[in-house]
Parts: structure tokens; C-alpha cells; sequence
């Protein structure tokens, strides 16, 4: 009877070992991708795409108006200073 239970044991010990080498490389898998630098700038590319267009393909127009009126006020801090350093 111990022998059953030993083996019954060592059975049990050899899944559970196998499920964690399992949970482990899926883990290694996980980090491997998101670490990768395709996926980090596949990534970056869809959150600046996000803020500019929504998930249906619409423009988000309040965002856009914001860059370009951030770019025009730079713009125009850029030749007001050019003019007064002349």
C-alpha cells in the first residue's frame, strides 16, 4: 500500500511540476511579445491612433483641433520672437 501512495505522490508531483513548466513558458511567451519592439511600436502607433480616430474610423475632431491650434501657437510665439530678437 505505501508504494501505491508513493507512486500515487510522484505522479501528482510530476503533473504539478509539468503544469508550472507549462504556466512558466507561457509567461516567458507573454513577455517575449510584449517586450518585442514591433509590438511596442505597434502598440504606440494604435494609442496615437485612438486619440485621433475613433473606433468606428471617425475623425475625433476636438483632438485634432487642439494639435493644430497647439502648432499654431507655437507657430506664432516662434515669429513674434524671431521679429523681436531682429
Amino acid at each position: 500500500m505505501a508504494d501505491a501512495q508513493r507512486a500515487q505522490r510522484t505522479d501528482s508531483i510530476e503533473r504539478e511540476m509539468e503544469e508550472a513548466r507549462d504556466r512558466l513558458a507561457s509567461t516567458i511567451d507573454q513577455l517575449a511579445y510584449r517586450t518585442n519592439p514591433k509590438t511596442i511600436v505597434r502598440r504606440e502607433i494604435q494609442a496615437v491612433k485612438g486619440t485621433f480616430v475613433d473606433p468606428q474610423g471617425n475623425p475625433r475632431t476636438e483632438n485634432i483641433l487642439k494639435v493644430v491650434g497647439g502648432v499654431a501657437g507655437f507657430a506664432a510665439v516662434l515669429v513674434v520672437i524671431r521679429r523681436v530678437t531682429r
